[in-house]
């Protein structure tokens, strides 16, 4: 009986976990319009597949680089809201081959001092709070921004470091800004729901001594539902290293996310989003 009663209160516990998992379909696949996620084309060589879970819910999905320490996209569904921006940065233990961590989202002190997890071990496939110290010209940059999340657990979830990469400062105060939350706005009015997927395409260089890669670009796109029958699509891709962005259709977004990857042909969305 007392092995029982702690069998059920461990699972009570790991309620409120992140999980890496093995697909976004089988998992948390309500991020993506549809139930679809981009196509493997996006899948880098180390992957990791994050269900992005705070305080027992899940909040938006990020497919992770472990070698580059960088999202290759979040998704999530737009719900803005006004409210405090957190003030705390976590990361997520369970980006590691040790299935013995534990996965939950926490402050890196408080997996040091309680779980007694040495700050290497974290950091052997995911950035941590050093690789981000001392920058020039570079800031944290969120692929999923707080601003489009409607409260305060929502908006802290995205305080994630697997949600992360190396921006632009100018950029990332400026002509990005003014699309998170300008051109969303506007580009939102009629939405009933909008699915948004935002991501970087890994560069030449390097932050932290080689642990973080500098993305050559970010990239946002996104899929609105105006009712059952019909929607609309938009992208923008921004150059890592300039103050601007540039719009374009959904379509041609692909397109030169294909070239730029060198892969195989790019698909964000599931068909039923227009590409023109």
């Amino acid at each position: 009986m007392l092995l029982l009663l702690l069998q059920v209160l461990a699972s009570c516990l790991w309620l409120g976990h992140s999980e890496v998992v093995t697909s976004f379909e089988s998992s948390c696949p309500q991020f993506f319009f549809q139930n679809t996620p981009p196509n493997e084309a996006l899948v880098p060589e180390n992957p990791a597949w994050i269900c992005q879970r705070y305080k027992n819910q899940y909040y938006f999905a990020t497919l992770y680089d472990m070698s580059r320490r960088i999202p290759v996209y979040s998704a999530y569904i737009y719900q803005p809201g006004s409210g405090k921006r957190p003030n705390t940065w976590l990361i997520e233990p369970q980006v590691s081959v040790l299935s013995s961590y534990p996965k939950t989202m926490e402050r890196e002190r408080t997996l040091s001092k309680e779980i007694k997890i040495t700050l290497e071990e974290i950091g052997k496939h995911q950035a941590v709070l050093q690789d981000y110290k001392n920058l020039t010209g570079l800031n944290r940059g969120h692929l999923n921004p707080n601003s489009h999340h409607s409260d305060f657990n929502s908006r802290t979830a995205t305080f994630t470091l697997t949600n992360i990469v190396p921006q632009n400062e100018k950029l990332n105060g400026g002509a990005w800004n003014n699309y998170e939350q300008q051109t969303m706005i506007k580009n939102t009015k009629g939405c009933n729901n909008t699915y948004v997927v935002v991501g970087a395409v890994p560069g030449n260089n390097y932050i932290a001594n080689g642990r973080v890669n500098k993305p050559s670009y970010i990239w946002a796109s996104a899929c609105c539902e105006l009712n059952t029958k019909d929607r609309k699509t938009w992208a923008v891709i921004a150059e890592n290293d300039r103050d601007e962005v540039k719009s374009l259709t959904l379509g041609e977004l692909e397109d030169k996310l294909t070239q730029l990857y060198g892969r195989s042909r790019v698909s964000l969305f599931d068909s039923a989003c227009p590409r023109k």
